[in-house]
């Protein structure tokens, strides 16, 4: 993304049982409940079933799959997806957030509609307000719109409402860390739509590369204070499992560049690792990119890119 750097933007403070979403920093990387992939923040990506945020494979408390109720207080991991803008068009993003004194889901959903994500190149096109209730099933993730406009595109058009349908589901999926499917309701029955989106059957993700920016930085976060070295890490589809990276100072100039090899590169997004050595670096604010690379020499659309401002110490 090309975004200028911006001042970091203050995290929303989300009423009703959201207490607390902050931006998670340090959780290390991890691929997407769409696949086949852990859905739980890890420091690698070894593990090939998903898992609930907490390490547990059932509901989110490790007991009851029937609910999603808990009282937990401690705080919880939480993938939130946003919409960025990219070459082929707008994509989801993603950033990690802690919620506590809230179920996982109620806060995620939360954080979809509030639509305030720490870095101010993601935005929501989610209506404002929040889900009436949000269950967990057995079989389903259970959302209960608050009224009847919800169930309509609004000012949306068709693509917007639809990608802001997966961002939805890609946040409650891989806030449970399991792949089921998302039911709408509303006055005590099934729903049909969901944004003017078809929601009959249980809403379901997307393919990754449908859906999600081929570039996404996990490390570091929008903000992050780092000194000497630090490890970037994210995710990426990039030509060969290409992943190259610069580091921009105030006036835009490139005074550190490298790259990295994601897993893969095909079907889906791979998870990416590097570390970067700063200590040459005046103190200051510098913007770190990380790129896909570019087969086409410019005939293409371009690469994809994510930006995350950084403070070096």
């Amino acid at each position: 993304m090309t975004q200028p750097p911006s001042p970091r933007r203050t995290a929303a403070a989300l009423t009703g049982a959201l207490l607390t979403l902050g931006l998670l920093a340090g959780c290390g990387d991890d691929a997407d409940p769409s696949g086949s992939d852990d859905a739980t923040p890890t420091a690698s990506d070894t593990t090939s079933e998903p898992t609930a945020t907490d390490g547990t494979t059932g509901a989110s408390d490790g007991t009851d799959p029937s609910t999603s109720d808990t009282t937990d207080a401690e705080p919880k991991v939480i993938p939130v997806y946003y919409v960025g803008d990219t070459p082929d068009g707008d994509r989801l993003y993603r950033e990690f957030v802690q919620s506590s004194g809230a179920d996982p889901l109620v806060a995620a959903a939360a954080a979809v509609t509030a639509g305030d994500p720490v870095d101010p190149d993601y935005r929501s096109p989610w209506p404002g307000g929040q889900f009436a209730s949000i269950t967990r099933t057995a079989e389903a993730i259970v959302v209960v719109v608050p009224d009847e406009s919800w169930l309509d595109a609004g000012s949306l058009d068709k693509d917007e409402a639809k990608l802001a349908v997966q961002q939805l589901v890609y946040t409650l999926q891989g806030t449970i860390g399991k792949r089921l499917p998302v039911d709408v309701e509303y006055d005590g029955q099934p729903a049909a739509t969901l944004l003017g989106v078809d929601a009959s059957g249980g809403l379901k993700a997307a393919p990754q590369l449908d859906v999600l920016a081929f570039m996404n930085v996990t490390e570091p976060a929008e903000g992050t204070t780092v000194k000497g070295s630090f490890t970037a890490s994210g995710r990426a589809s990039s030509f060969e499992a290409t992943v190259g990276w610069t580091i921009e100072d105030s006036t835009g100039k490139v005074v550190l560049e490298g790259f990295a090899t994601a897993d893969g590169w095909i079907e889906k997004l791979y998870p990416w690792k590097t570390k970067v050595d700063v200590s040459s670096l005046d103190p200051g604010t510098y913007t770190f990119i990380a790129r896909t690379d570019d087969p086409s020499g410019g005939e293409g659309p371009g690469p994809t890119e994510d930006t995350k401002r950084i403070m070096v110490e």
